[in-house]
C-alpha cells in the first residue's frame, strides 16, 4: 500500500504541510486501501486493484483547491508573523514620536517639561501591540 501513500503525497506535494494537509492525505489514503481490499475481494491482484482504486481516483483538483483556501494568500507572513512586525513597528514608531516630543520640548520651552503627558498616550500603542502579539503566540 506504499504505492498508494507515494501516489496521494505525489499529488498534494505543492501544497504546504499542515495539519488540515496530513487529515486529508491520511484519509484518502484510508479510503484508496478500503477500495484496493474490496477489489482484492472480488478477485483482483494487488496491483490491478491499486492501479484500478487509482484511476476511480481521478484528479484531486478539486481537493486541492479546499486546502489552498485554507491558506493565507502569503504563507510566509503568518499571524504570528504579521503580529511581531506590528509590535517592532509600533515600537519603533511611538519612541521616535516621543524623541520628537522630547526634542520639541527642550528646544522651545525648556522650562517646562510637558513631553511626559503625550509619552503616556503614545506608550498605549506598542502596549495594544504586545498583547495582540502575546495572544497570537498562545495559539
Amino acid at each position: 500500500m506504499k504505492d498508494i501513500r507515494a501516489h496521494v503525497e505525489h499529488l498534494f506535494r505543492d501544497i504546504p504541510n499542515s495539519e488540515e494537509k496530513e487529515a486529508m492525505l491520511h484519509d484518502l489514503c484510508w479510503n484508496l486501501e478500503e477500495k484496493v481490499r474490496d477489489l482484492m475481494e472480488t478477485g483482483k491482484s494487488e496491483e490491478d486493484a491499486i492501479n484500478k482504486a487509482i484511476v476511480e481516483f481521478g484528479d484531486a483538483e478539486e481537493l486541492k483547491a479546499e486546502l489552498r483556501e485554507s491558506y493565507p494568500t502569503n504563507p510566509s507572513l503568518t499571524k504570528k508573523k504579521k503580529a511581531k512586525l506590528n509590535l517592532h513597528f509600533s515600537l519603533w514608531g511611538s519612541s521616535l514620536v516621543i524623541l520628537l516630543f522630547l526634542f520639541i520640548n527642550f528646544y522651545y520651552t525648556p522650562d517646562t517639561i510637558w513631553f511626559i503627558y503625550p509619552t503616556f498616550a503614545i506608550l498605549w500603542w506598542p502596549l495594544a501591540m504586545t498583547f495582540v502579539y502575546k495572544r497570537t503566540e498562545d495559539k
